[in-house]
């Protein structure tokens, strides 16, 4: 019979599972025992290298870009390039994105254990898909101003190749793109003033994460979204959480100077309400067994709390205290955190 290959996290799982089948008379003690010899601890984990690398390599990869255009040479090339009307570069980055999007697909079909090497080509090819719009914007533009359309474009060209080549990558474009959308089309409707209906961008976003939070917790209910449901529903927590911090700090003011005339203290509802926020998630999380929900409340209330003591306290308070009481609540959290862990493995002792 062949071993599972398993990390150790996954190894530990698994044996307190054995362990809990084994205490409960669920499982004979031989049972047992060819269940622990079924698998192997990995001696090195191949598969977070092999992610590092690429992601390594894409991030070296464009150094090795931007490296190439400050050379001379190069830069006169690019010079002779730019006068190439937009309409011809925006036809060959879409050639380039079509070829990469055929061989990436072709290479996750013939060999889809090449997870990372299969995704680091289609993100080069959502890379050159934007150049590609981007371009076929500047070709088309009449000096209105009205960019934005090019990014719910960009959403309607990126959720159409997710759906075709069932990629979450482009997905994740997708959304990041809608939220483009989004804050550049309420900065045009507005004349690209402080508010859209009385709201400055992070109260803006706060109602734009919820609606697609909503919609991603809800997703699974589309059979032919499915699989997109758990990166969805990460992304729009992602939009609202962040808005709330930032609401947290800057308040519904439109422009720096108008925050700067008003103390901290002056906008602590907000911060009241992202706490309510971050705690109705947690209790949400823990009542519907929602790790995504419960972790993102943790998460934030923490970053809401500390972000607290460094607007309310870091200029009163000694540096050497202020980061003591830090250190401090860290290990208290970390030692509860231990308890409760403790408590749950000697349950499955028992």
């Amino acid at each position: 019979m062949r071993k599972l290959n398993l990390d150790q996290q996954e190894a530990d799982f698994l044996n307190q599972t054995i362990q809990h089948w084994e205490s409960e008379g669920l499982v004979t003690p031989d049972t047992a025992e060819q269940l622990r010899e079924s698998y192997s601890i990995k001696q090195f984990d191949w598969r977070r290298l092999a992610q590092y690398s690429f992601w390594i390599a894409l991030a070296c990869g464009l150094i090795a870009f931007a490296s190439l255009i400050i050379n001379d040479e190069i830069l006169k090339l690019l010079q002779k390039l730019s006068d190439a009307p937009d309409i011809v570069i925006s036809v060959i980055s879409a050639l380039i994105a079509a070829w990469l999007y055929y061989h990436g697909q072709k290479s996750k079909l013939k060999f889809p254990e090449k997870i990372f090497s299969n995704e680091a080509t289609l993100f080069v090819a959502v890379l050159f898909t934007a150049s590609s719009i981007a371009f076929l914007g500047k070709a088309i533009d009449k000096g209105s101003g009205h960019f934005s359309m090019l990014f719910l474009l960009s959403v309607i060209v990126y959720g159409a190749l997710a759906l075709k080549f069932k990629s979450r990558l482009i997905w994740a474009f997708a959304l990041i793109s809608l939220g483009s959308w989004f804050g550049t089309e309420t900065g045009y409707q507005t004349a690209w003033r402080d508010y859209f209906l009385k709201m400055n961008y992070p109260l803006r976003f706060v109602f734009f994460g919820a609606f697609i939070t909503l919609a991603g917790y809800h997703l699974n209910r589309l059979k032919a979204l499915e699989m997109f449901r758990n990166l969805t529903y990460i992304i729009g927590l992602l939009y609202l959480f962040g808005s709330l911090w930032l609401l947290s700090i800057f308040g519904n003011f439109g422009n720096l100077e108008d925050w700067f005339r008003v103390k901290q203290t002056d906008i602590f509802y907000y911060a009241i309400i992202s706490a309510i926020v971050s705690a109705a998630f947690i209790a949400f999380g823990l009542k519907k067994k929602d790790e995504i929900a419960r972790e993102f409340g943790i998460t934030f209330l923490l970053v809401n709390i500390y972000t607290r003591y460094f607007e309310y306290f870091w200029n009163t308070t000694d540096k050497a205290i202020f980061f003591g009481i830090l250190a401090l609540s860290f290990w208290l959290i970390g030692r509860k955190a231990e308890k409760i862990w403790n408590l749950e493995l000697f349950k499955l002792k028992q």
